[in-house]
């Protein structure tokens, strides 16, 4: 691995040694990634030369190469940032009112997105072409179908589960997944209300439950 170096490079900011606490190590891999995130976002991966992001980091060339290896693992690293906190469903879910706890659910799902617009444009831009980018994608939809999942089991009303809660998670994760992989471009309308009514409303009286056979 290149050593980091030990001058100013042109529009460097400060000096670049090795990153420890308390030196500008930290920042100055962070001024790294904001730069790769940005430029990818707004020219693609393969379209964004290191030395383009050096430029806009304020850091020297080698300095990149010193915090990531290859420039795959600057993607990587900003896939890993991609905020995945759980929803506290106890706070979304309302029992007995199963469309208007999926609202509130997706509309926390909404704002999240909207905390990191820069990072969501990225990952539904390279998907297709990097495999890293597809998993954390993959992951995260796996991740919103547990969360609706969880909210309807808690909004359902009391009683035995009569209904299909997995698929119906299942189908508005997707609704849910398309709406944030063309939100980067720009304002759009969708019938969301009317699928999260539709979905409620087949929760509600049981479809997708069971066929109990009654002995003969």
């Amino acid at each position: 691995m290149a050593q980091a170096p030990g001058r100013r490079g042109s529009g460097a900011r400060e000096s670049t040694s090795d990153a420890r606490p308390g030196d500008d190590g930290a920042s100055a891999r962070e001024r790294i990634l904001e730069a790769a995130g940005e430029l990818f976002a707004e020219h693609g991966f393969e379209a964004t030369p290191t030395s383009r992001i050096a430029e806009r980091a304020e850091v020297p060339k080698g300095l990149i190469h010193y915090y990531f290896r290859r420039k795959q693992d600057l993607l990587t690293a900003l896939v890993d940032r991609l905020p995945d906190e759980p929803v506290v469903s106890d706070r979304i879910a309302v029992r007995g009112d199963v469309a208007g706890s999926l609202r509130r659910l997706v509309r926390e799902l909404d704002a999240r997105l909207e905390a990191s617009p820069l990072l969501s444009h990225l990952l539904w831009r390279e998907a297709d072409t990097h495999v890293a980018v597809r998993e954390a994608l993959q992951r995260r939809f796996r991740h919103v179908a547990e969360q609706i999942r969880g909210v309807i089991e808690l909004a359902l009303p009391p009683g035995p589960v009569r209904c299909d809660v997995d698929t119906a998670a299942l189908l508005l994760a997707r609704v849910v997944n398309h709406r944030h992989s063309v939100a980067r471009h720009g304002a759009h309308e969708d019938e969301l209300e009317r699928e999260i009514g539709f979905i409620a409303h087949a929760l509600e009286l049981g479809v997708g439950a069971p066929h109990r056979v009654e002995p003969a």
